[in-house]
């Protein structure tokens, strides 16, 4: 009876052991030094009890390789290359329209500004029911099949029919392709007088011209102090996030430094004439700040240049280097680790593999840290000191200067029902597609100080939840209407002016952009 190995002989392969049939057994001698990668890819081809090609194994192996190394050394194919690079990038090619399918239809939230489509006429509220004569709604269509039908590159063509309210049968347009920009800034704003308002995305090639061009607004409009959100945004390009730290301090200040086993020191230092290197600065983290956003926030903390708000970020503290094969796919290999001024190293553990890494905001949750920073607690290896004294640690994200602990929002159960079920959401949504003939407002104070959620509206809106079986219950109802009302009215502003309706609204409630506007307020008056 021939004798089965399951580990052990993928094991022996793995070593590079030859399998040499004697008798009724196996015995092993070593080859000569050969490309083991291959031989293996090879001999699983050719014997493996399902048929399965070169490429895919040769897909698993180096997957699989680099997922061995860390979190963050990744292998992209060729099918998702495009996806991972655009943002990086700032832009693709396509007909540019931001869209959703809403109930088997695909609706246009907002054609981009200066895109293809909005010079042809295409507004917010149309229904694209057919692309290049196919029909595409009620057909169970998904967002990535729609994305490959209407990206494509640049000086292309596609036919889209639309149909729209208030217009008999359908609108036929013929659309070039063109690039598309991604923008990282979501909106730039004056929050107070005096007080400008940034909220990033994401470090992309266009970020530090996004930035560049929102200062100067800003300043133009008379601001001396600055709040830069950086709550969710998970980094990006390394020069992008050197770029936009440079706005903020004086020259020769250290940025940050990179270092690695083949890869030698390398240091960025501010050039000096940034558009806001003096006024007071507040830099807004959370937990899903990682990277490059890392990176300013640990540049303007270690420097004692500004005030860090929010919660322990991410915790991302590796470089990676991103290396292109003929077939579309390509790796990210982390080439080093990077350095705050103080000589932090911010990376977090990643020894107990992929998933327990990225498990970590659950634990966070677990040991109270989200309520209270006194559950935190760093080794005293991990503390350094800034020029004035402020002692800031390394090894697991940047430590905010002032900690907002998880909001109150948590303890509403009937706004966070109603807004984890995307109720409030859909309700602006139709409300908006309904009225939108009536909702012509050209700036965000002209539509807040004119446009209010009444009771006829709230009616309208509980009513709606009602028939989706959600149940008026919970603690704190009072509290939960005031907030379901703040959010409906933001997101009917997003639908009619996109984020510059949106953030404003979304702010006035939130409590780690108004402790930041607290301090800075008690600053101007003190």
């Amino acid at each position: 009876m021939p004798l089965i190995y399951a580990g052990i002989l993928l094991a022996g392969i793995l070593l590079g052991m030859q399998l040499s049939r004697m008798g009724n057994g196996f015995s092993f001698f070593r080859k000569p030094h050969t490309d083991k990668v291959n031989e293996v890819i090879n001999y699983v081809k050719d014997n493996y009890v399902d048929t399965i090609g070169h490429d895919q194994l040769e897909e698993k192996a180096i997957t699989g390789m680099l997922q061995s190394l860390d979190p963050h050394s990744t292998y992209i194919t060729p099918a998702e290359f495009h996806d991972a690079n655009d943002p990086l990038l700032g832009g693709f090619e396509g007909i540019g329209v931001q869209f959703r399918i809403e109930r088997d239809t695909i609706m246009v939230i907002t054609p981009v500004s200066g895109g293809p489509s909005e010079k042809l006429g295409i507004r917010a509220g149309d229904r694209i029911v057919k692309i290049d004569g196919k029909k595409v709604a009620s057909v169970k269509i998904k967002n990535n099949d729609v994305m490959r039908k209407l990206k494509g590159p640049k000086g292309t063509k596609v036919n889209v029919s639309i149909f729209r309210r208030g217009v008999k049968g359908f609108l036929d347009f013929t659309i070039t392709r063109d690039v598309i920009p991604i923008y990282s800034l979501d909106v730039s704003y004056m929050a107070r007088p005096g007080i400008g308002y940034i909220r990033l995305n994401n470090f992309s090639a266009t970020t530090h011209e996004e930035i560049e061009k929102a200062l100067k607004d800003l300043n133009f409009h008379g601001m001396k102090k600055l709040i830069l959100d950086l709550r969710g945004n998970g980094g990006g390009r390394l020069q992008a996030a050197i770029d936009v730290a440079d706005e903020f301090l004086t020259d020769g200040k250290l940025i940050v430094y990179t270092q690695g086993a083949h890869n030698p020191k390398k240091t960025a230092y501010a050039s000096g004439g940034g558009l806001f290197e003096q006024g007071e600065l507040v830099v807004l983290i959370d937990e899903w700040s990682a990277s490059a956003s890392e990176i300013v926030a640990g540049a303007i903390q270690d420097n004692d240049r500004g005030t860090i708000i929010g919660r322990r970020s991410f915790g991302k503290g590796l470089v990676q280097q991103e290396y292109d094969f003929n077939d579309g796919s390509g790796i990210r290999v982390t080439i080093a680790r990077y350095y705050t001024p103080t000589g932090r190293c911010i990376q977090k553990s990643y020894k107990n593999g992929s998933e327990e890494y990225y498990s970590d905001y659950y634990h966070r949750i677990l040991s109270g840290e989200m309520e209270n920073p006194d559950s935190i607690h760093f080794a005293d290896s991990l503390k350094f000191k800034t020029p004035k004294g402020k002692t800031v640690y390394g090894g697991g994200g940047i430590m905010p200067d002032i900690y907002v602990a998880v909001g109150k929002d948590t303890l509403l159960y009937y706004y966070n029902t109603l807004a984890n079920k995307g109720l409030i959401y859909q309700y602006a949504f139709d409300y908006t597609d309904k009225n939108r003939a009536g909702l012509k407002y050209r700036t965000f104070d002209e539509f807040n100080q004119r446009f209010t959620i009444t009771n006829a509206i709230y009616d309208d809106f509980l009513k709606s939840v009602e028939k989706s079986g959600i149940k008026r219950a919970g603690k704190n109802l009072s509290e939960s209407d005031a907030k379901i009302k703040v959010l409906l009215k933001a997101y009917i502003g997003r639908n009619i002016l996109d984020n510059p309706g949106f953030y404003p609204l979304l702010n006035s409630t939130d409590e780690t952009f108004l402790k930041a506007l607290s301090k800075l307020q008690q600053e101007q008056h003190s």
